[in-house]
């Protein structure tokens, strides 16, 4: 007999990080990188201190995707210009079973809370050219702008103009 709840969908919760987060955000961070290989110029130092990398501003700040009380994705917002955020270390927990909800989701978080911060463009990048990626970001509201080569690696770079409202731009 299976229990009248077993078809329900867990229950995803974007909430703040937590140090007690520590251990999965570098295991999450180890496991996503591309093909074993840390990207140039990205050391992952952000990620051995999250709490002065993301918490040192209001405008910044860094989120995990929770279900069922385990941890299942990771994302940050920092910024270096005025206007401009940097969406970081989008990761979902490999093998999870809806990785594009958990993506979309944590996306959709860090998007809007720097339209509440009052930033006017959102950049992210990624070295990963996987369709369901890119198809991702373009769904969110992101454009992609450039590819460029960085040690025979290409990385994709991809723009939100928070100002502008993506679902009517092409009308």
């Amino acid at each position: 007999m299976t229990h009248p709840d077993s078809t329900a969908e867990p229950t995803l919760r974007i909430r703040s990080y937590r140090p007690d987060d520590q251990a999965t955000v570098l295991r999450l961070y180890d496991v996503g990188l591309l093909a074993g290989q840390i990207r140039v110029n990205d050391t992952g130092a952000d990620l051995d201190h999250v709490e002065e990398a993301y918490f040192d501003s209001e405008r910044h700040h860094f989120w995990v995707a929770e279900v069922e009380g385990k941890v299942a994705g990771m994302i940050g917002v920092n910024a270096d210009e005025e206007h401009t955020a940097e969406v970081r270390r989008l990761r979902v927990e490999p093998g999870f079973a809806h990785p594009t909800e958990v993506a979309s989701r944590l996306l959709a978080t860090a998007v809007e809370h720097c339209r509440e911060h009052g930033f006017l463009k959102v950049r992210l990048d990624t070295s990963f050219e996987k369709d369901a990626a890119v198809g991702l970001f373009e769904h969110v509201g992101f454009h992609h702008t450039r590819t460029k080569t960085v040690k025979g690696k290409e990385l994709l770079e991809f723009y939100f103009d928070l100002y502008r409202d993506p679902h009517t731009e092409d009308e």
